[in-house]
């Protein structure tokens, strides 16, 4: 099993250093990691920090680490850009700098609005900004290609203060299916990101329709991650998402190496 979404201490959200992540993994019997902080450059004004890695040292780190301990689990290199219409360039730099492993493309800002803080959300209804994400979603996509799969695909979901958080529109849906089918024509994939059921969803990001919405159309690249940022996260609700992904039909799950996508049997 390996877990393709952790956040060390070099993203501004997470106290976790590499070092820890990687023992709790070994004890947790995983074969390969990858870690992918945050990218989110030209990030909107918050009411918490932002990412700035200073990558000269995050790489240090990194290549120390997974040298460290090579004769007991894998480390993939990987990165979490977080992606607006004016960072793409600027992350595109940052990306052909480095021997990525593993590149998670996400909506975090919507129109120079947060969505982690609840600026989004403010004076919108559900529809308006389940419906704004989605087209920002499905333009940034278009826009952007140098990712393997696009991360908590319904992540709008997660902050909005709103009783009723279901897809329950058919809007969004169509949206969903204009975004599934872009990603599978660019040969791309979906994240199944575990961190849902931590945030009191009852399910993982995206949820259980769109990723059999996502088999349907024929999509074959499906990455588990768990979004940790502390060590007690990393592998959180695998086993029960993994048969959730046997039921849907999937037979395979995939690891990256230089970008390159590989299947391994579920």
């Amino acid at each position: 099993m390996f877990d393709y979404h952790i956040h060390s201490n070099f993203s501004s959200d997470s106290n976790m250093s590499m070092e820890e992540a990687v023992k709790k993994a070994i004890d947790l019997s995983l074969d390969e990691i990858a870690f992918t902080d945050h990218m989110d450059l030209l990030y909107p004004p918050v009411s918490y920090p932002v990412w700035d890695i200073n990558y000269e040292d995050y790489m240090n780190e990194f290549y120390s680490i997974k040298e460290k301990y090579s004769n007991k689990i894998k480390i993939k290199l990987g990165s979490e850009v977080g992606l607006q219409p004016h960072s793409i360039e600027k992350s595109l730099e940052i990306l052909n700098s480095y021997s990525f492993d593993f590149v998670i493309a996400s909506t975090h800002v919507v129109d120079f609005q947060d969505l982690a803080d609840g600026v989004f959300y403010q004076g919108k209804t559900k529809q308006q900004t389940y419906i704004r994400y989605f087209e920002e979603t499905l333009n940034l996509i278009k826009s952007f290609d140098k990712f393997c799969v696009y991360g908590h695909l319904d992540i709008v979901k997660r902050y909005g203060n709103y009783e009723n958080k279901d897809l329950d529109k058919q809007e969004y849906w169509d949206l969903i299916d204009e975004i599934l089918k872009l990603l599978i024509y660019k040969g791309k994939g979906i994240e199944v990101n575990t961190s849902g059921f931590r945030y009191g969803l009852g399910m993982p990001h995206p949820e259980y329709k769109i990723v059999k919405r996502f088999y349907e159309l024929g999509g074959e690249i499906i990455t588990l991650g768990s979004d940790a940022h502390s060590p007690e996260h990393i592998a959180y609700m695998f086993s029960y998402t993994v048969d959730m992904l046997k039921s849907i039909g999937f037979k395979y799950l995939t690891k990256f190496e230089n970008l390159r996508p590989i299947f391994v049997k579920i």
